[in-house]
């Protein structure tokens, strides 16, 4: 029997006067110094020791407050912890729907569309099918392991992305109180094979053959060959080039202006157009079309060139380089050929460098000398006589 009674109970919430008053066995009645009234019960196990509220003394009874603590005790006996319990009565996400709030919750953050996008897309290809409808209590390292080994091998880079995005749910669901640990990586990741294969860097051209392979693409006018040709004149990356907009093109000062957000590093960068560039871009002008402002406009309304079409001109031509290859091809032109300072090259490239010799040419006379490299470039391109080699200019 515990020593209030269901007048006094009424008395102390009424009267509200600060305190803790017990009613024995742990449970006890709170009354703040704000006015919060609530029921509590302490439990010790283990030698630790964790006071677990019961609800409001203005809507909980004195009855059924001591029928809660008493289950509660039971619990703590049975090794169950109370907390989780209730968590689990309030309704366990399963991992499909943590997935999603997590995605919901952090997309913003990601400075990247095509990440946002294939974030959730990873989850929903190879682990919603084996345990998607799971409660996120219950997905294990069984059924983590399981997932990741049918394609570690055959899609390494896929599996090892979808190893991270699973480990930020069920991180997630710890940091939410719906789970008590995390998964064991260490030793999931012991029980999956070796990946043996190293990572693939994108096929690139020999800048020996760019001359040649720039006659062969000139020799026939398609939107495919026109942008492919912007991709190698501008040393930028395919996507920069098939999203260019006629807003950013200024023929009249040679420069193409990329805002910050199409670009990977997130700044605008400044792109100098060498004659052979703007010509191009002349070219491009009787291909507007009035409903868009798109330089290399795609087949549907409204939308850009796809990447496939880029590769697709590269597969007709029965090469095995990427679009995005012609940007290592000028590097080692740069390196090999030229004497021009590879911090000037990587400026061009628009990578992100924390060298302070690298953050002096993104000053002053950077563009101007840009503009010089890629002039050369071009020359060289075009096999004209004497662009093998540049002389840095004085």
């Amino acid at each position: 029997m515990g020593s209030l009674t269901a007048t006094q109970v009424s008395a102390l919430v009424r009267d509200g006067s600060p305190g803790r008053y017990q009613d024995g066995d742990g449970l006890a009645l709170l009354i703040g110094k704000r006015g919060g009234q609530s029921w509590m019960v302490r439990i010790q196990k283990d030698g630790r020791r964790r006071d677990i509220g019961l609800g409001s003394a203005k809507k909980v009874s004195l009855k059924l407050a001591r029928e809660r603590a008493a289950t509660v005790r039971s619990q703590v006996e049975a090794g169950i912890d109370p907390i989780a319990e209730r968590k689990k009565a309030a309704g366990i996400p399963t991992f499909r729907e943590a997935a999603a709030s997590v995605h919901a919750e952090q997309k913003e953050s990601w400075k990247n569309a095509k990440h946002r996008k294939q974030w959730l897309s990873t989850l929903e290809a190879y682990a919603f099918p084996a345990f998607g409808d799971r409660s996120i209590a219950q997905v294990d390292a069984p059924d983590v392991r399981d997932a990741l080994a049918a394609i570690w091998l055959t899609k390494p880079e896929t599996a090892r992305r979808l190893r991270q995005r699973i480990c930020n749910v069920i991180d997630w669901a710890v940091a939410k109180g719906y789970r008590e640990t995390g998964l064991p990586m260490p030793v999931i990741d012991k029980a999956l094979p070796k990946q043996r294969a190293k990572p693939k860097h994108h096929s690139a051209l020999p800048y020996a053959e760019l001359p040649a392979f720039m006659r062969a693409i000139r020799a026939r006018e398609t939107m495919g060959r026109l942008a492919l040709e912007a991709v190698i004149l501008t040393a930028a990356r395919s996507g920069e080039v098939r999203l260019a907009e006629w807003s950013e093109i200024d023929l009249d000062a040679a420069t193409w202006t990329v805002p910050a957000e199409r670009m990977k590093a997130a700044r605008e960068h400044v792109v100098p157009l060498s004659p052979q560039a703007v010509e191009l871009f002349k070219r491009m002008k009787p291909h507007k079309r009035g409903d868009s402002d798109l330089v290399f406009p795609g087949t549907k309304r409204g939308k850009p060139l796809s990447d496939m079409t880029l590769t697709k001109v590269l597969r007709d031509m029965e090469l095995t380089v990427t679009a995005h290859g012609f940007r290592s091809t000028f590097r080692d032109w740069v390196a090999e050929k030229t004497t021009w300072p590879s911090e000037l090259a990587e400026a061009a490239l628009a990578h992100v460098v924390s060298d302070k010799t690298v953050a002096a040419y993104q000053r002053g006379s950077m563009l101007d000398k840009r503009r010089e490299l890629m002039a050369a470039w071009a020359n060289y391109c075009e096999g004209a006589s004497g662009a093998n080699v540049v002389r840095l200019a004085q």
